[in-house]
């Protein structure tokens, strides 16, 4: 079982997606994602399977919340430096998003 303690450690944040694409190296289906999590921690990327809810047009301008802390992870020829978070749902992931608009950086509490 994991502790309060455990989920101190994560440093989970708001950013804005400012570009998605195709993860066509990916062995899922994937996009390859850039969010701004502000002027403390800038632009980070993220490989995310979220294909079956979600089109590359329709992802920039939405905010997200993501952990920051984790070690970059080596997906094919990609660095995936941010983990950006969703429910496992019927039809695919669905992202996890503010219910209003906040700062990026800010974070989850």
């Amino acid at each position: 079982m994991a502790a309060f303690d455990d989920f101190m450690k994560l440093d989970i944040r708001v950013g804005t997606i400012v570009s998605a694409k195709p993860f066509e190296k990916a062995r899922k289906p994937a996009y390859q994602l850039e969010v701004d999590f502000g002027e403390e921690l800038g632009v980070k990327r993220s490989s995310a399977q979220i294909t079956e809810r979600y089109t590359p047009e329709e992802l920039p301008g939405r905010q997200v919340l993501a952990v920051v802390n984790f070690p970059p992870r080596q997906i094919a020829n990609f660095f995936s430096e941010v983990l950006v978070l969703g429910t496992y749902s019927e039809g695919g992931v669905v992202l996890i998003t503010p219910d209003k608009r906040v700062k990026n950086g800010d974070r989850l509490g």
